[in-house]
């Protein structure tokens, strides 16, 4: 036995499990430990493991392997001048508990041990007092030790999917918490004391069986995010309205009879009330929201919306699905609105063919209401266009002046010759086809196969894509919204320019194979079909692709490779079905999401 070999056994904290440590080391690899006592990071998630090896607790203390089999180290290996360990990740594993030796890694910032089975935490959790994020989510936590209590540079803290059922005593001494997750527990009371959690920026007790909200809840000044959705809540306390700092605030799903008025919730963007009885919305409730960007009322029990509904000038996305809504104020055609959702009202002053034609339609309809209960001036101008001489009807001076061959609007199942005929020998670079009838891409655009860039076809019956569509070269953006189609030819491959596709509001079940294939895309718009999977491993050799829009689709899982498509800057993925990410996760944007993502994937 060598001298260090000598010093190690006689170590006084070696204890008497370091035999069995030493044979739990064998599932870590020593190229691993080696790797971590100079990044001071290790991550073992994903190895199957039941219980952590005693050279993980013990990596700060013991004489490493290799210096115990008289190998000569560069300046860069000293071992005894290695970094103690500050990130320790051991998630997706199967422990069912940690021993007291955690408290022999006190340089720890960051402990990840989400995903296992862990019933309780060890006491000994206290001398991490370094420790700023501490994530033991998705295990089987009954009770939290109040040695937490101790961690006092504490920032992140996620406690979802457990079983707690109530909160330590002191807990409000974690003054430095951030962002706190207790969503999907048994929690049914949250402490008054929680008001002392002053540096909290986001609160998530969403999926608990919260009856009540403690006023004292409002003492929290720094407070952006709230999510209490998927409780019992029957009101809101009046203190809530003074929470100055609240931007997005989520009561989805709970029983609430009364939409709460917020005086002082000034910067307030986001605002989730679906799925409760709501019966009435009122000016009082309205004319605060000055930043309000989304309103969600949609599965309540509305039948009325009022005038003052103008008052939200910032209103975005205004969902009022479900209600017992017959009619509408005119006012609301002057919002600037994305999206207007009304499905599922008894609507009697707007027919379904208009609704159904999309936001922009809808608030189009309720403008030309203000003035005149009959039809609008654009109305009967498109009419008087379509009875003059072949010419006419298309807009030449679009042609000549902005390069546009633009004959959108009109209803028709067939573009006219002359429409084509009018081009002449102009340069056209954009098509808009728009908002018509047609159930085919007509033939003649090859016509224009050298020139044109941006083409326009949304909101037409298209079911299938004709292949002279597949060769304009220059194409590079190209809007498909709102048809039936389900495919795309292969042929597309061709398009070898194109850059932004909007497929959105169509009847897609996967992510067309041809488009992992056009490596110039940058841009891929497929919100509301109903797709169930991608491709990641496809996905991530597109390196041009920085936008992806999924949301409102059938993905039941998004699979954790995803995270390596690390050119995304925007990633949707809001409105399906699948459990993880949790909402929590979406809202903190693409670069969590990716990262969220990668955490997950199997080592």
């Amino acid at each position: 036995m060598s001298r260090l070999k000598g010093v190690a056994a006689r170590d006084p904290r070696a204890g008497f499990r370091a035999e069995r440590g030493d044979g739990g080391a064998s599932s870590v690899p020593q190229g691993l430990l080696k790797a971590a006592r100079k990044s001071g990071q290790l991550n073992l998630s994903g190895r199957n493991l039941s219980e952590v090896p005693q050279c993980v607790w013990r990596i700060n203390l013991d004489i490493p392997e290799e210096a115990n089999q008289n190998l000569s180290f560069s300046a860069t290996e000293r071992w005894w001048e290695q970094t103690d360990l500050t990130k320790l990740i051991i998630s997706n594993n199967k422990l069912q508990s940690l021993s007291d030796d955690l408290g022999l890694l006190p340089a720890l910032t960051v402990l990840d041990i989400h995903d296992n089975q862990l019933t309780s935490l060890p006491s000994a959790i206290r001398e991490l007092e370094n420790l700023q994020k501490l994530n033991v989510s998705h295990n089987k936590l009954k009770i939290l030790p109040e040695e937490i209590t101790n961690l006092r540079n504490l920032k992140g803290l996620y406690l979802q999917h457990n079983e707690l059922t109530s909160i330590p005593e002191g807990f409000e001494q974690l003054f430095n918490l951030e962002d706190l997750d207790l969503s999907n527990n048994c929690l049914k009371t949250v402490p008054a004391s929680f008001s002392s959690l002053s540096s909290l920026v986001r609160l998530n007790l969403s999926s608990n069986q919260l009856k009540n909200l403690p006023a004292e809840i409002s003492g929290m000044k720094r407070l952006k995010q709230l999510d209490c959705n998927s409780n019992l809540l029957e009101s809101i306390p009046s203190e809530l309205a003074g929470m100055e700092s609240l931007e997005l605030l989520y009561l989805r799903r709970n029983k609430l009879r009364f939409l709460p008025e917020f005086p002082s919730c000034k910067l307030l963007k986001e605002l989730h009330l679906g799925e409760n009885q709501i019966e009435m919305l009122g000016a009082e409730h309205l004319k605060h929201l000055n930043s309000i960007l989304v309103l969600d009322l949609q599965d309540n029990k509305l039948k009325s919306v009022p005038e003052e509904i103008t008052l939200l000038q910032s209103l975005e996305r205004l969902d009022l699905s479900n209600n017992d809504i017959s009619s509408l104020p005119y006012s609301l055609g002057k919002l600037q609105l994305k999206f207007l959702a009304l499905e599922g009202n008894p609507m009697r002053t707007i027919r379904r063919e208009i609704i159904n034609k999309g936001t922009q339609e809808v608030l189009k309809y309720l403008r030309s209401k203000i003035k005149d209960d009959g039809p609008s001036q654009n109305d009967s101008a498109i009419e008087t266009a379509m009875t003059l001489p072949s010419e006419s009807r298309v807009n030449v001076h679009a042609i000549i002046t902005l390069k546009i061959l633009d004959y959108s609007d009109k209803q028709t199942t067939l573009i006219p010759d002359e429409v084509f005929d009018a081009v002449k020998n102009n340069i056209v670079t954009s098509i808009n086809f728009s908002k018509n009838q047609l159930c085919e891409i007509p033939k003649r655009i090859i016509e224009l196969k050298e020139m044109v860039s941006d083409v326009n076809l949304g909101f037409n019956k298209l079911s299938f894509i004709s292949l002279e569509l597949c060769m304009l070269q220059k194409l590079s953006f190209l809007d498909l919204r709102n048809n039936f189609l389900n495919s795309l030819p292969e042929e597309m491959e061709s398009l070898i320019r194109l850059q932004t596709i909007n497929l959105s509001f169509n009847r897609f079940k996967i992510l067309p194979e041809v488009l992992y294939r056009i490596s110039t895309l940058e841009t891929i718009l497929i919100s509301n079909n109903q797709v169930g999977s991608v491709n990641p491993e496809k996905l991530k050799i597109m390196e041009n692709l920085v936008t992806l829009d999924l949301q409102n689709n059938d993905l039941l899982q998004i699979p954790p490779e995803l995270g390596n498509c690390v050119n995304l800057r925007t990633l949707l993925l809001d409105g399906n079905p699948f459990r993880v990410p949790r909402a929590a996760i979406l809202m903190k944007g693409t670069a969590a999401i990716l990262e969220y993502l990668r955490d997950r994937i199997p080592t």
